[in-house]
């Protein structure tokens, strides 16, 4: 439930995130949470209790869907002052500024900020694209969301490492053409990926996201996950298990099992 209205600036909007009554601050100036971000927080493996770092949190879309699954104190990082500034904003108005807080602040000098292994669990949803990989010109907010101007996939894999505890979960999201690259630099970080699961479109796509959690220092076991299918058949109809996200249904993507277990 809402404590206090927000001051929305020009452009801005309340959006509903449809549970919880919790609502997010969103503008067409910046770069907006999508799909991926909803599928990060119910995918990510995290505590009841302790402490999660969401890196590139953006207008903090993450961090308020992951309150609805855990009591931990939860920090959003995010570079962008605009972007950083919405969060803060939506998450007093929520009534979570006891539980989420939002750093403004750039991952590659985070760990000198906060010490290292410091958090339970991790979470990231950063840009998927490299520098040079199309156009990147004209709306700063949404180059730096999609493009890796900011930070590059080696940075944001280095940031979660260097700040997760020993046996913490490394939550991510991204594209599977650059799947080969987040493994590897993952285990070059002593993060052990855990569980994986593909997203597509319809059944008969390619997959066009793919949900990744690793263990630092954890012991190889990879577990692949069933395909996740956001639309039925050939029209706009989403999948009863999209639904039941998008409603909070559903807080959590995958069943809990044994490899699901922290380590440490």
């Amino acid at each position: 439930m809402a404590f206090e209205k927000p001051s929305l600036l020009e452009g801005e909007r309340l959006d509903d995130l449809l549970t919880h009554e919790y609502k997010i601050i969103q503008s067409r100036e910046v770069f907006s949470f999508s799909l991926d971000a909803v599928l990060l927080a119910r995918f990510a493996g995290i505590p009841k209790k302790g402490r999660i770092l969401d890196l590139c949190t953006g207008n903090g879309v993450i961090p308020l869907l992951m309150a609805t699954r855990t009591d931990a104190h939860i920090e959003g990082v995010e570079l962008q002052p605009r972007l950083a500034d919405m969060a803060r904003r939506s998450v007093v108005y929520n009534g979570l500024a006891s539980r989420i807080a939002i750093r403004e602040a750039d991952l590659k000098t985070l760990p000198a900020l906060i010490g290292s292994e410091a958090f339970d669990a991790v979470t990231v949803n950063p840009p998927y694209k490299p520098v040079g990989s199309g156009e990147h010109k004209g709306n700063i907010h949404q180059a730096l969301a999609r493009h890796e101007i900011g930070c590059t996939l080696e940075d944001v894999v280095s940031a979660a490492a260097r700040s997760v505890r020993e046996g913490g979960r490394v939550s991510m999201v991204h594209r599977p053409s650059r799947l080969a690259e987040i493994l590897d630099a993952m285990q070059r970080h002593r993060l052990e990926p855990k569980r994986m699961r593909f997203v597509h479109s319809r059944a008969d796509a390619e997959a066009n996201m793919v949900l990744i959690e690793a263990s630092l220092g954890g012991r190889p076991e990879l577990r692949l996950l069933p395909p996740l299918i956001v639309y039925e058949g050939a029209g706009r109809t989403y999948t009863a298990e999209l639904l039941d996200v998008f409603y909070g249904r559903k807080k959590e993507l995958n069943d809990t099992g044994p490899s699901d277990k922290m380590e440490g």
